[in-house]
């Protein structure tokens, strides 16, 4: 009887260490797990100044803690999902901090499906984005993983 109840606990505990490490997983961003600061920036305005000044921001972050030591995520969603659109100004800059940097830019799904309802067609995109099925739901949920929200 000790034997299956001690083979049962065993069983027990390796099936919620499963789950909660799929959990974990599952929530935890792919950003840079051992960078000391960790930052959302959301970008929710069409304005061409704003959206410069999130990308400014981002820079000014990774120049002074360095590219290792900072962890960016850069949400757009309402208006400021041009940021993100394949012809946009920035593009270069959103590469070069993607590439050089790993700031990662997600894209609101949700956004997207409404251009597309009133364009007619999906936007085409920066090959940076990432989607992400709400982009206020992204931010909570980064939130929620320590990140610290900055609303430039």
């Amino acid at each position: 009887m000790n034997t299956v109840l001690t083979t049962l606990r065993t069983y027990t505990l390796a099936a919620a260490l499963l789950l909660l490490a799929t959990g974990a997983a599952a929530a935890a961003p792919e950003g840079k797990p051992f960078a000391t600061h960790k930052v959302v920036l959301q970008i929710s305005d069409g304005n061409p100044a704003r959206q410069t000044l999130v990308l400014n921001v981002a820079n000014n972050l990774i120049n002074h803690y360095g590219a290792d030591n900072v962890d960016v995520e850069i949400v757009a969603f309402g208006p400021g999902l041009s940021l993100l659109f394949a012809d946009n100004s920035n593009n270069g800059r959103i590469d070069s901090l993607a590439n050089g940097h790993g700031v990662r830019f997600s894209a609101c799904s949700n956004t997207i499906a409404a251009v597309t309802r009133k364009r007619g067609q999906e936007p085409a995109l920066t090959p940076r984005a990432t989607r992400v099925d709400a982009g206020v739901v992204q931010i909570m949920d980064l939130t929620a993983a320590g990140y610290q929200l900055i609303k430039p």
